[in-house]
């Protein structure tokens, strides 16, 4: 499935009703414990916090999404889910390496806070490279150098 990335921004979600249609889709598929709002509010405010969606991409519909908060160092990704449709098809998978690509590119590693990942989300990042940070709080992810040491 040739996923790719697209980047969404309070003014691509105003501005296109495909996109916005698709992420509330996305997020109603989500468990309702897993967000912090109902999913369109989880959405609207997130958005409106300066936060942006890093989504996959599939003839030119949004499949899955990842919550992005930017600092200096780091793209904090949260609240991460793909389409019950869509799901076990590589697309969650394929999102998180273009999102890891994309920060790679911006020279940012990506984090995701502990107390947010169940055992299951822990046991995917770790396959994915992934790692706890000493302390715990949270997994961080950082694209080796080039010639393969991190």
């Amino acid at each position: 499935m040739p996923v790719t990335l697209h980047r969404v921004d309070h003014a691509t979600w105003a501005a296109d009703a495909q996109v916005a249609l698709d992420l509330s889709r996305i997020y109603a598929d989500a468990p309702a414990q897993r967000l912090p709002l109902p999913a369109d509010d989880y959405i609207r405010q997130h958005l409106e916090s300066r936060g942006t969606f890093c989504c996959a991409r599939f003839n030119d519909r949004l499949l899955g999404a990842v919550a992005v908060t930017e600092d200096p160092e780091a793209w904090w990704l949260a609240n991460f889910c793909v389409r019950k449709t869509t799901r076990r098809r590589g697309v969650g998978s394929r999102l998180l390496a273009l999102v890891g690509e994309a920060a790679n590119r911006e020279g940012r590693v990506l984090r995701i806070a502990s107390e947010t990942l169940t055992m299951d989300d822990q046991l995917l990042l770790s396959r994915l490279g992934y790692r706890p940070a000493a302390d715990g709080s949270y997994f961080e992810f950082e694209h080796p150098a080039p010639g393969g040491t991190p």
